[in-house]
């Protein structure tokens, strides 16, 4: 097991009380294996990976639960020890390669700089491998585009420059959040086959933050869909696809345009918006927009097996047709 997250709960202290912004989250990753984690904006998604890289530095956070890496336990780690372990073992690509860049120095040498923080090797060695790992990543000219600061780049560009920094130290484990969002189809479908090279070639294992499903369909083994800081269905990429159990993961399916067939007028949506994390309705969070919603909802369901699936919703404890298919819910 290269990652196993067990009961992860990131609160934060307010003058209201503690704000649970991720809770009970729990999953595995194996060697090799791609994890794709949808949801909508605010589900937790990245906080989730924050506290992965322990990146959450805000003095009213706390954590509990537990987060063990390749057998060790990182939660209550001294920082110097997540500083040996972030871009090293575990590295990220962050969502805005703008803002993950530093603007004031050149992109080869913020490689060469992380290279240098991890690896016993002389400055002129890490040049070579910056200009090397931009060589791989599709970059013509990569030793001209070393020399250029972020802003002298394209989207696409400065995405391959970040994904080639945190390759730079062959990580077991990286954490792709969003990493297709604001691109053209075309450099999106480059940058999802350079994942699959990346997987195939260093054997890293991928966690994919995304809110496109059809990312997660192309790419991922396995799913874990989030809503207001809870799983609410986990499972194999095809069974879910194929028959989704929750209903919020219908609705997610249901907004995907279909390629064949009839075009529709218009495309289902799920009504309302995300509840506040201070009003959390009572049960399941998702009751007030869910079309199945029935008196038992007022109760929290945990995670239930159904299948090769996970879901928490109490359709599946009481229906032995559920999860249904997805012709049949619409």
């Amino acid at each position: 097991m290269l990652l196993e997250v067990t009961d992860l709960a990131v609160g934060f202290r307010t003058r209201e009380g503690l704000l649970r912004a991720v809770d009970g989250v729990s999953f595995t990753l194996q060697p090799g294996e791609i994890v794709g984690m949808v949801g909508e904006s605010g589900s937790g998604k990245t906080l989730t990976c924050m506290a992965l890289m322990g990146l959450i530095g805000d003095a009213n956070a706390v954590m509990t639960g537990s987060i063990r890496f390749e057998g060790r336990e990182l939660l209550g780690q001294p920082a110097q020890e997540w500083r040996r372990l972030r871009g090293n073992r575990v590295a990220m690509i962050f969502q805005d390669p703008m803002t993950a860049l530093t603007p004031v120095y050149t992109v080869g040498w913020q490689i060469a700089e992380q290279i240098r923080a991890h690896q016993a090797v002389s400055a002129r060695a890490a040049w070579a491998r910056a200009i090397e790992l931009l060589g791989e990543m599709g970059m013509p000219d990569p030793r001209a585009q070393a020399r250029r600061y972020p802003h002298q780049m394209s989207g696409g560009m400065r995405q391959r420059a970040v994904i080639a920094m945190a390759l730079s130290c062959n990580p077991s484990l990286l954490i792709a959040d969003e990493p297709t969002t604001a691109l053209d189809v075309t450099v999106q479908a480059q940058i999802l086959q350079l994942l699959l090279r990346l997987r195939k070639d260093c054997g890293s294992s991928i966690l994919l933050i995304t809110h496109d499903m059809g990312v997660v369909a192309e790419i991922a083994d396995r799913v874990m869909v989030m809503y207001a800081g809870r799983v609410v269905e986990r499972g194999g990429r095809d069974a879910l696809f194929a028959a989704p159990g929750h209903p919020y993961t219908m609705g997610l399916l249901d907004s995907i345009p279909p390629m064949h067939g009839a075009r529709a007028a218009r495309l289902p949506s799920i009504a309302g918006s995300p509840p506040l994390l201070t009003q959390l309705p009572i049960g399941c969070a998702f009751q007030p927009r869910c079309r199945f919603a029935h008196d038992r909802c007022i109760d929290e369901p945990g995670l239930i097996a159904r299948g090769g699936q996970e879901m928490a919703c109490w359709l599946a404890a009481e229906r032995t047709d559920w999860p249904l298919a997805r012709a049949a819910a619409a």
